[in-house]
């Protein structure tokens, strides 16, 4: 059975941050019909979504259901499915390397990962083998980081950059590999 691969697509602010202390994402700018920065492409390249359980909430929170790929929602906790939702989503517990197993003994072959929590538990066992950042420009202050502390002090996940974008909109876009 071959392994399930791990991406991350996600917009950073300046500083570093995904939303504001809160949770808000008002910082980020509205969705440009004509330009996706690449989400499409991305979105193809993958067959299960794998977000937290605080991002399915803010999700849920933007009204209708965007996703078109099955999405598993990490919780500590026993919770239920909202009824709408149940062919669509479902929670899942466990370690990102025993998810990433159990989605593979599903078929999936390739995961987003989004949510700063979830980002951030599948990074530290070097599980992610590719980061998509886009980078808007706004300094926010504080927030939500990306990258939390590494499991070991002094340690490190190195990354080999792969290209980098400038969109119309003056977002930045950077793509890197783990090496």
């Amino acid at each position: 059975m071959k392994p399930c691969l791990a991406s991350v697509f996600i917009a950073t602010s300046l500083d570093g941050y995904i939303a504001r202390l809160d949770g808000e994402l008002d910082w980020l700018p509205s969705a440009e019909a004509d330009n996706d920065m690449g989400y499409e492409t991305f979105s193809a390249s993958v067959d299960v979504l794998v977000m937290g359980r605080h991002t399915f909430e803010k999700v849920l929170s933007f009204g209708d259901w965007p996703y078109d790929l099955p999405v598993k929602v990490l919780s500590h906790s026993k919770r239920t499915m909202p009824q709408a939702l149940e062919a669509k989503a479902e929670f899942m517990q466990g370690e990102p390397a025993a998810i990433l197993g159990v989605l593979a003994s599903q078929g999936f072959r390739h995961a987003y990962i989004d949510g700063g929590e979830t980002i951030q538990a599948f990074i530290r066992p070097q599980l992610i083998e590719r980061l998509i950042i886009t980078r808007v420009s706004v300094l926010i202050g504080e927030g939500l980081s990306l990258f939390g502390k590494l499991s070991e002090p002094n340690a490190m996940i190195t990354w080999r950059h792969v290209k980098t974008f400038t969109w119309s909109n003056g977002l930045v876009q950077s793509h890197y590999q783990r090496v």
